[in-house]
C-alpha cells in the first residue's frame, strides 16, 4: 500500500505519495544549492538512476507541480514550489528537534525524512515550539544529553 499525503493548497485537495515530496524537496534543495536542478542532480540527491527520475519528472509535469526540459531539467511550478516549502519546513524542524536532543546529524537527518511524511501540521507546529524552548534554556538540553542511551 502506498502511502499518500493530502496536503490543502489554495482550495484544492493534491494527493501526494511520499515518493513525489521527496522529489519536489529534492529538486527544492538542488536548485537552492546550484540555482537549477538537473536529473542528474536530482538524481544523485536521491540516490537513484537518472531513467526513475526522469519518469517521476513527467508524472509531477502531468502534475502541474514542475516543469520538465528535455536535457535541461525541472522548474518548480508555483504548486510545486509551495509543496516543497512545506516539505522542506516539516523536515528542517524534525531535524532541528532531533538534534536539539542529542540524535546525531545523520541519524536525525533519516529521521525527519520518514517523520516529515508522516505527522500533522499541528504536530510540526508543536514540535517546533518545542524546539525553542528546548534551545532558549540550555540547561535542558544538557540535561537530556546526560540521560542513558
Amino acid at each position: 500500500m502506498k502511502h499518500r499525503c493530502c496536503m490543502k493548497h489554495k482550495g484544492y485537495i493534491k494527493n501526494l505519495s511520499r515518493r513525489a515530496e521527496d522529489y519536489l524537496e529534492a529538486i527544492l534543495n538542488v536548485t537552492l544549492e546550484k540555482g537549477y536542478a538537473r536529473t542528474k542532480d536530482v538524481a544523485c540527491e536521491l540516490d537513484l538512476s537518472p531513467s526513475s527520475v526522469v519518469e517521476m519528472f513527467r508524472k509531477l509535469d502531468r502534475m502541474g507541480l514542475v516543469e520538465y526540459r528535455r536535457y535541461e531539467g525541472v522548474v518548480l511550478s508555483p504548486a510545486g514550489h509551495e509543496i516543497a516549502e512545506a516539505v522542506k519546513f516539516r523536515h528542517d524542524t524534525l531535524k532541528e528537534f532531533l538534534m536539539a536532543i542529542h540524535v546525531p546529524e545523520k541519524i536525525a537527518n533519516a529521521d525527519a525524512c520518514y517523520m516529515e511524511h508522516e505527522l500533522h501540521p499541528k504536530t510540526i507546529h508543536q514540535i517546533r515550539l518545542l524546539t525553542k524552548a528546548l534551545q532558549s534554556d540550555p540547561t535542558i538540553a544538557e540535561r537530556i544529553g546526560r540521560s542513558p542511551p
